[in-house]
């Protein structure tokens, strides 16, 4: 019962938090230059024309008007339709995020296999090789640009060792996509037993997935290194070391209760890649949902952005509720 009630509080907060993000979302597209009407028409539009257009997009209606139906329609699905693209919002969108979520789930998987394991060993042996390769690790993957690395990988595996496939989608060229199930070629492939797609999709998968996965490794390593030395460090380490226990069983209870940062770190880096990884996804044409959003911004299409991050929104809402359910499964006292 306790378990149901603080889901119930943390479900609660859901919808004044949605609201909040889509009024200053509203309030900061209004301020994108270009007028939307004469953008969609172009330059030889007449004044009526253009008028006749605000008017039937509601843009003359006052910013209150204008936020109760984007609200009210977002409340059915409708996110709008983009002037670039004459699609609506919410078909590009499911078009293109599972792209991108794919692509950053698979590289935040990479990056914690190797970060926690390294700045668990690096705390465990401080001063040691380990504990200064990692500490250099973080200083060094925290300043590199990942557009350069993907250039670097891509120069590196494919033009000069021809190790990986092209860096020209999420598909080899005559590869048909699967059957669409959720959107993500891998998990689709999979599913349906399309064994080429999949070998196509894991094969493109994988120098964006490194890209990310190097620059993401740092913060995380850097974090887990930190958390864990103060735990090794603290009163109830030191009590069990001095009863006893194995070293290991010692470490296990120290990473136990170091992980709670590193979580959010990790579901906070989550959140940012959904857009932060548009540069990445731009080198490999990759097609995501952050490129999407940044041609919105340029083309002052306001139903993209808007619905962009909105969608963004609630993804990160999805993404810190499960991290309650893992604080909850290493701490239980959460509850009380």
């Amino acid at each position: 019962m306790r378990l149901h009630r603080y889901l119930l509080r943390r479900v609660a907060f859901v919808v004044p938090q949605l609201l909040g993000v889509t009024l200053i979302t509203f309030l900061l597209v209004q301020l994108i230059p270009g007028d939307p009407a004469r953008l969609m028409l172009g330059p030889l539009a007449s004044e009526d024309t253009i008028r006749l257009l605000r008017d039937h997009l509601g843009l003359n209606r006052s910013l209150a008007e204008q936020y109760g139906l984007y609200v009210w329609h977002a409340l059915q699905g409708d996110l709008g339709t983009s002037w670039r693209s004459t699609n609506a919002v919410a078909h590009d969108l499911g078009q293109r995020l599972p792209a991108t979520l794919e692509l950053i789930s698979y590289s935040l998987v990479v990056a914690v296999a190797v970060a926690i394991p390294l700045g668990v060993r690096a705390a465990r042996r401080p001063g040691k090789v380990s504990d200064r390769v990692s500490f250099g690790y973080g200083l060094v993957a925290g300043a590199l640009p990942e557009f350069w690395l993907g250039l670097i990988l891509i120069l590196v595996f494919y033009v000069k060792l021809g190790w990986t496939a092209a860096p020209s989608g999420r598909l080899d060229i005559g590869v048909d996509p699967p059957r669409d199930l959720t959107g993500a070629y891998t998990v689709d492939a999979l599913l349906t037993g399309n064994w080429t797609a999949l070998r196509s999709a894991f094969a493109h998968l994988l120098l964006p997935v490194a890209t990310l996965a190097v620059v993401t490794i740092g913060p995380i390593l850097k974090m887990t290194r930190s958390t864990m030395q103060q735990m090794l460090a603290a009163d109830f380490t030191r009590y069990a070391r001095l009863s006893g226990l194995p070293e290991r069983l010692v470490a296990r209870y120290a990473l136990r209760n170091a992980l709670p940062p590193v979580v959010t770190l990790v579901a906070v880096l989550y959140s940012f890649l959904i857009g932060g990884a548009v540069l990445v996804e731009v080198v490999f044409g990759w097609g995501g949902a952050g490129q999407y959003a940044v041609q919105g911004v340029l083309d002052a299409d306001f139903a993209v952005v808007q619905g962009f991050v909105l969608v963004s929104a609630i993804i990160s809402l999805v993404v810190y509720l499960i991290v309650d359910l893992v604080y909850l499964a290493i701490d239980p006292r959460l509850t009380h």
